[in-house]
This record gives C-alpha cells, sequence and structure tokens, in this order.
C-alpha cells in the first residue's frame, strides 16, 4: 500500500511525475521557484501568482522530481525553505527537499491500532535513545519494549529544528522530520517495524510556537501571527484572526499527514493552554473532527493533549482521547523526595489527598486556588470523566530535563517506597506513561540540550540558569553558574541511554520490577478496563493512607489500599478481613501485595510505612 496525504502546500509528486509548487505568501510581490542547492541552482522558474496570497508552480518530470532540492525566492531576495517541506536534508535554514511519499511501500495493511484501555506508554527521544540516534537504531529496540509491557511508543517531536540537537519544541518545519534522526523513508520503516511488534507510535506535536531560529514565515505571511494574542514565546498563533483560515488549515493538515502519510497511531498535542483561539470551534475541536472523520473512521486513531489549565472540555467532548496529569506527579514526587520548591508547593498541604483525588477523579486542582499560580483558579471538575482520559506518570522528557541536573527519581528517592509508588502507577486504571529507561533506573540524566549559536545560545544558556534562581539550592549566582550549558555537545552527550549497564544487579532489579508489574496489568488489570465506570471513591486514613475504588460496569470493584508515608497507618478497622474470603458481601481477588504479611496487618487494621495492595472485590452473586 502506498500513502499520500493530499495537501494544499508543499511540493506534491503527482501520477505523471511532475511536481505541483505551492507557497501562500501573501505580503509578496513575486516568488521564484529555485531548483538545486544553493551552491549550484539549477534552474530559477517565476511562479504564478493565484488569489488569496497563494503562488503556484508546475514542473516536468526532467526538470524535479523525487530527491530534487528547492527554495523560494522572495521578491527577488531572501531564499527561504518550504514551510510546508516533506524534507529538509541541509537543515532548517538549507532548501527543501520534493519527496515522493507514494514510493515507499507499506506492508501493514492489517494494522488497524489497539484501543486505549490497552496504553502502556513509553517517552522516548530519538537522539538520545540509543548511542547511535534516529529511526533505524531505534527499530533495534522495539523487541525490548514490546517485551517490557509497552503498547505505545511515544516519540518527542521530529518537526526539523536548526542545529543538530533539540528537544524538539524548537521545530520550525511543521512537515519535515528532522534529518538528524534520518530520512522520511527511515522514519516510516520505524513506524511499521512498531506495527509488526504490536506497538502502536505516536507523535508529538507542537501547535503553540514556532522555534526562534529558522522560522522565515514573519517575512512573507506575517498573517501566521497575531499581536492580538501573546504566548511565553511572543505574538500568537493566528487561529482566530483575519486571513486565518490559512494558519488553521496548515495545522490541521499537518496532524492529518502524521496520521495518514505516516500511518501513526496518534498525537499529543504539547502545551495547548499556549494556544489562544476565540472562535468556535477553536482549532483544536476543527482539527479533532477532522481526525475522527478521516483517518479515526478507519482505525484507532489517539489524541492525547497536553494542558496546565487542568481544562475538561476536550475530554468532556469526546474529542480527545486523553490529557497528560502532572497533578499525579506532583504528589507522587513529593511523596517520595519531600520537594517543595517550585510547583510542588501546591501539594506539600495534604500530598497523599491529592494523589487520591487524582486517582479517583483525575485532576487534583478542579477549581481551587493555586498559590504557585498567585492564588489564580485552577481546572475544571473532572471527577465525571473515566480513568482512561488521563495519563500519569512519575517522570517524562519535563519532569526530568527541567530539573537543573537532569536527576532521574532513582538518583533521588529511596528504594523501597518508589516500588510501592510504581505499583500504584502502573496498576492504576489510567494509562502510566514511562520516560525512556526509567524501567531500569537509567544511571545517565537527561538534561536540557539544543544547539544554537551566537547571541541566542548565550541568551538562552543564561535564561535556563535564571529559571533556577527561585529554588532554594540556586538562590546563589555561583550554585547556578554550574547548571549545564545547554549548547555544548556535551550536554546533549551525557543525556543518551547507557544500554550496556542492562546486565549490572541494580538496573535489572529495576527492570524485572517494570516487567512483573506490567505483566500484571496485561493480565489482570486491562481486561476488566473496557469495563470501568466513570469516577472513582477514595478516603484517607491519616496522612498517609489512602483507599480508592473503581466501580465496574458488572458490579465489581477494583480496590487500592495503600500507606505512602514513614509511620504506620492505624485505625482501619472497618477494613478488617480484607484478605478473607468474604467482605461485604463480596468474593476478594487479590491483584498484589507489596508484602506478604499485609493481610496480617489489614486484619490487625493497621497499615505499615509504604505498601500498597491491589483488589477486585466481585459481586456476589
Amino acid at each position: 500500500m502506498r500513502r499520500v496525504h493530499e495537501m494544499p502546500f508543499g511540493a506534491t509528486v503527482l501520477a505523471d511525475g511532475k511536481v505541483i509548487f505551492r507557497l501562500w505568501a501573501p505580503t509578496a510581490r513575486t516568488v521564484e521557484l529555485c531548483l538545486g542547492n544553493q551552491a549550484a541552482e539549477e534552474s530559477v522558474l517565476t511562479m504564478d501568482r493565484l488569489a488569496d496570497g497563494w503562488f503556484q508552480c508546475e514542473t516536468p518530470p526532467a526538470l524535479a522530481g523525487h530527491g530534487t532540492l528547492y527554495r523560494y525566492r522572495i521578491d527577488g531576495g531572501l531564499c527561504v525553505p518550504d514551510p510546508a517541506s516533506r524534507a529538509n536534508p541541509l537543515d532548517a535554514h538549507g532548501p527543501s527537499q520534493v519527496i515522493d511519499a507514494g514510493a515507499f511501500v507499506w506492508k501493514d495493511d492489517d494494522w488497524h491500532g489497539r484501543p486505549w484501555h490497552e496504553a502502556v506508554i513509553y517517552e522516548l527521544h530519538l537522539g538520545a535513545f540509543t548511542a547511535e540516534g534516529g529511526y533505524t537504531a531505534a527499530i533495534q529496540r522495539l523487541d525490548y519494549l514490546a517485551e517490557l509491557g509497552v503498547t505505545a511508543v511515544e516519540l518527542m517531536p521530529v518537526a526539523d529544528f536548526p542545529g543538530a540537537r533539540n528537544w524538539g519544541y524548537d521545530g520550525v518545519l511543521q512537515f519535515a522530520p528532522d534529518h538528524s534522526y534520518g530520512t522520511p523513508d527511515e522514519l516510516k520503516a520505524l513506524v511499521q517495524a512498531a506495527h509488526a511488534r504490536g506497538l502502536m507510535v505516536l507523535l508529538d506535536v507542537v501547535y503553540n510556537h514556532f522555534g526562534p531560529d529558522g522560522n522565515y514565515l514573519h517575512t512573507y505571511a506575517p498573517q501566521f501571527f497575531t499581536e492580538r494574542h501573546h504566548t511565553p514565546w511572543g505574538a500568537a498563533i493566528n487561529f482566530d484572526g483575519r486571513d486565518s483560515r490559512t494558519v488553521r488549515d496548515f495545522y490541521i493538515h499537518n496532524a492529518l499527514y502524521w496520521l495518514d502519510e505516516y500511518h501513526l497511531d496518534g498525537l499529543r498535542l504539547d502545551a495547548v493552554h499556549a494556544i489562544a483561539d476565540d472562535s468556535r470551534p477553536d482549532i483544536l475541536e476543527e482539527l479533532a473532527a477532522a481526525v475522527h472523520d478521516g483517518p479515526g473512521r478507519s482505525r484507532q486513531a489517539h489524541l492525547i493533549l497536553e494542558n496546565d489549565a487542568n481544562a475538561v472540555r476536550y475530554l468532556r467532548q469526546g474529542q480527545f482521547t486523553a490529557q497528560w496529569n502532572d497533578d499525579i506527579h506532583h504528589a507522587l514526587h513529593l511523596l517520595l523526595t519531600g520537594e517543595c520548591d517550585g510547583y510542588y508547593a501546591d501539594y506539600a498541604d495534604q500530598p497523599a489527598r491529592h494523589l487520591a483525588r487524582c486517582l479517583a477523579e483525575g485532576f487534583a486542582f478542579q477549581g481551587e486556588s493555586s498559590g504557585f499560580r498567585e492564588g489564580r483558579p485552577r481546572g475544571e471538575p473532572s471527577g465525571h470523566l473515566p480513568p482512561g482520559a488521563f495519563v500519569n506518570f512519575i517522570q517524562t522528557h519535563d519532569q526530568v530535563g527541567n530539573r537543573a541536573y537532569g536527576e532521574r527519581i532513582t538518583m533521588i528517592a529511596l528504594q523501597r517506597p518508589l516500588q510501592v509508588v510504581l505499583s500504584v502507577l502502573l496498576l492504576a486504571p489510567s494509562p502510566p506513561m514511562l520516560f525512556m529507561g526509567e524501567e531500569f533506573a537509567a544511571a545517565t540524566p537527561f538534561l536540557f540540550f539544543c544547539d544554537f549559536h551566537g547571541e541566542l545560545a548565550e541568551a538562552i544558556a543564561e535564561g535556563r540558569r535564571m529559571e533556577f534562581a527561585r529554588f532554594r539550592a540556586f538562590a546563589n549566582p555561583a550554585a547556578r553558574a554550574h547548571i549545564p550549558d545547554p549548547n555544548a555537545p556535551a550536554t546533549f552527550e551525557r543525556s543518551k541511554l547507557d544500554w550496556g549497564c542492562l546486565d549490572e544487579p541494580q538496573h535489572k532489579f529495576w527492570l524485572d520490577h517494570y516487567r512483573s508489574m506490567l505483566t500484571l496489568r496485561r493480565e489482570q488489570i486491562a481486561p476488566r478496563l473496557p469495563g470501568i465506570c466513570a469516577g472513582g471513591e477514595f478516603e484517607l486514613a491519616g496522612a498517609s493512607g489512602l483507599i480508592v475504588r473503581w466501580g465496574l460496569r458488572d458490579g465489581a470493584r477494583m480496590t487500592l489500599l495503600a500507606n505512602l508515608g514513614e509511620s504506620p497507618v492505624e485505625g482501619f478497622e472497618h477494613f478488617s478481613g480484607i484478605a478473607l474470603p468474604s467482605l461485604f458481601g463480596r468474593e476478594i481477588q487479590t491483584i498484589y501485595l507489596s508484602q506478604s504479611d499485609l493481610p496480617d496487618f489489614f486484619s490487625a487494621g493497621r497499615m505499615p510505612p509504604w505498601c500498597a495492595a491491589w483488589f477486585i472485590e466481585e459481586k456476589r452473586a
């Protein structure tokens, strides 16, 4: 099968071998198509000016085809890459490349995705996941991920960025997979290889801003941006003003392009709280509708949000599958480490309650005021949503990489508490997400890295250090000076996973623990999730004890009992007999005990420090 997404942008190879080039440049007087690389242009063609700011040129097969390099010359001066380039092999400032998407022959016709209740997500950075980096090298680790118990691989953004290394959130060419990782065909081969192993592939996309270097749209299409709204990165993308129709189409086609042409199973939309759009339907609603009416009609196509505002309307309306849940990370992290600087301060009063509410209802903040946000209310009620609407995690690229030294949780938390926390996270009804290497307690950090130069590089390095000024450990400028320079090549190299450590006892221990938890999830938890009811119930016992229950449609209940603290919890008398054959007229199926003698403790109405137990309470006939 050949997969090509048709769109009004970029360079398209037609069935007869001709190539049609299209560019939206509403403020340009003339646009020329320059074929060949910058050093040796082969042909320069004047593009036809069409209505509404469009320019177009069609070339015969003898002049351009698959692999041809090209640029656009604006008003006889600046040469720019195609903003809808399918490939930019000489980096973001270089020429674009014609790609015949139909030349790749797919062999996964029978792949229709996987249902969301089976999701166990593994987030990875293609450059740091392997020593070699890139699409092809990642294929060599897919068997390992499948054996681990992962069902979905989530790629950090691949949209072309300037330089040789970047987290991906500074992308400027949204349709071009970055060539530092390989070619478009190699990315397609990675997706196809994942499907052959039963793995979904999700892609992180950034629709809230462009990176600070390599974006030429301001030059010939300033209508792409608006001063009516502002973001942390400057003027917002114009989704609701004059000329916004073309801008909206650009992003809707981008989503469809990744799902269609690369046969991806879903997208994770970065920081949608920074997308400003007062129109109805807004860009997120329109994009979701296009996905559901397109690829979503014939296969599973999952859309996931990151939304710091804890807004739920996109989830409530069923347009998006799920949303990242930072709240549960913050509560778990505070329980494990005691850190209460920065945004952790919002969870310091009752971390166990925040956690229990996340497990049962989704978000911890559902309209309450946030001290970190100067008392502003945060969030909306979420208890009516099913657990599958929330992606839970203890580590992500943000939560590791935005630490000054990129420390992973195993570097700052004790083994026993972390084991218990992981049993809560990995067996809970919400889909869990792992960050690459966490499953074997990678000793390598994951640092913030990029590849900018000159004043921009200096500004980013200084800005990075100033971000930590509010933290006590970095109040002193001398302490901040030791924070690694994001632009240094060594910062990136230090962030690469060391796979050679897997045979070492401490890393093997953690890998075995993750595998056993995910096996339990696959065999005991996942089969019950299609029948789980929206909204759970939770109770607290003391400062660190919690009981959470989720109803199942067959009348059974999934139950978690946990103590996430250093002191025993007393007063569980009303749970006496939890390990006996029946409880409140129900049969008990024990799923997991963090220690074998827990039933004795429960029968005595006590919970020892750092423990967890999972049960299915079957309804007695």
